[in-house]
């Protein structure tokens, strides 16, 4: 799938980092597609790079973020609980959607308001300092 935020921003890599910002047409090719595998109705993986890095949700002392795995996406399973931290929720609202950590509930893949900053993760959703709103289109 294609995948950009509100605002127009494409997740692309930047030194092994999942970032979102403004792609020209000379970089277009950097844009990345994301992968995503259900698992149940309204829950899925999710990857990059033909499933071959998987977005997950890891807590790190106090903090929660958002990493990349080198993982295949197609050996994830759902029931072992080691592999949950890769599963997102997604919730559809009109034509835009949004991806809750089901390893971490209350906690979204985000983007910064600023462009070419890593794609991460927010417990406050409704911030306006934090998109949690994107735009998939079948690829």
């Amino acid at each position: 799938f294609r995948i950009w935020d509100v605002n127009q921003k494409i997740f692309y890599l930047r030194n092994n980092q999942l970032v979102a910002g403004y792609l020209q047409e000379a970089n277009i090719k950097l844009e990345e597609k994301i992968d995503m595998v259900p698992i149940e109705p309204h829950t899925m993986f999710l990857g990059i790079h033909g499933g071959k890095l998987c977005l997950a949700c890891v807590k790190s002392g106090d903090e929660i973020k958002l990493k990349l795995e080198a993982v295949n996406i197609t050996d994830l399973n759902q029931n072992r609980e080691q592999d949950k931290r890769f599963a997102f929720i997604r919730s559809d609202n009109g034509p835009t959607t949004s991806f809750e950590s089901a390893a971490c509930p209350g906690w979204f893949l985000c983007t910064s308001l600023e462009a070419d900053q890593p794609v991460g993760l927010t417990n406050t959703p409704t911030e306006a300092i934090k998109v949690t709103r994107f735009y998939l289109q079948q690829d």
